[in-house]
């Protein structure tokens, strides 16, 4: 004797079709597509920085920011989690605040497994650090990268004190780009205080070819390059007892 679907069952079924109807919508909405791939479960960990790079104070609801507060937990993960071998940092950033940029691409640097970073689009101020925190960095051929000194927002105390600070910080930014690619600090600084290059202000705005040729960035790729790079580095680091013999 065939059981009757009882009112529950009915219910439970009705919440899971409008759980159903719900996800697909929301779907749509963000992606403008119902089916979306599904990467398998990964190795490498992808960390996107995008928009402006969000500090100690809440940018307006209409940026396109990064909060730092969500990434570093992110990189903690990483470093932590067995499972996770290597790192992707995709970028596409006009900057942003500068001791949070200062502190992702600190914890990026000193993450013991491999690193790759991508510069798509553009990785302009406070992404440069960023962007040669990782272990092997890679430019779009068409992505560009502005390299120009500290400016701040805001009222600013014109005393001697306040440029000193700005000073101080500005070697801070520096000295990591430095340590951390093959560009000639004289390059660098060259390149951050030129007049000309950008209309009424100083820096350099550089596109992807010239900052390979100048040290900043390891190499010209893109996303197969990365992943092509990261997984021989993750060969690399595991040792002969990690790795299977077939």
């Amino acid at each position: 004797m065939e059981k009757e679907p009882s009112k529950k069952d009915d219910q439970n079924q009705g919440q899971g079709d409008q759980t159903n109807n719900s996800s697909l919508v929301q779907k749509i909405q963000q992606l403008g597509q119902s089916n979306v791939p599904q990467a398998p479960d990964s190795n490498i960990h992808v960390l996107s920085i995008i928009g402006q790079v969000e500090g100690h104070v809440q940018l307006p609801a209409q940026n396109k920011t990064t909060k730092y507060e969500h990434l570093l937990p992110q990189l903690i993960a990483v470093e932590q989690n067995p499972k996770i071998e290597g790192l992707i940092v995709l970028l596409n950033t006009v900057g942003g605040d500068v001791e949070a940029g200062l502190a992702l691409s600190e914890m990026i640097a000193s993450i013991s497994k491999p690193t790759v970073s991508i510069v798509l689009g553009g990785g302009h101020s406070i992404g440069v650090p960023i962007a040669v925190s990782a272990d092997h960095s890679f430019v779009a051929p068409t992505a560009t990268m502005t390299i120009h000194p500290i400016r701040l927002n805001g009222l600013v105390i014109g005393v001697p004190q306040t440029f000193e600070y700005m000073d101080k910080m500005q070697d801070r930014v520096i000295d990591f780009v430095v340590r951390h690619s093959n560009i000639e600090e004289e390059k660098f600084k060259e390149l951050m205080f030129a007049k000309g290059n950008l209309t009424r202000d100083i820096g350099t705005n550089i596109v992807g070819n010239d900052a390979v040729d100048y040290g900043l960035i390891d190499g010209i790729g893109g996303v197969g390059q990365a992943m092509v790079k990261i997984n021989e580095m993750i060969k690399d680091n595991q040792g002969p007892e990690d790795q299977v013999i077939q």
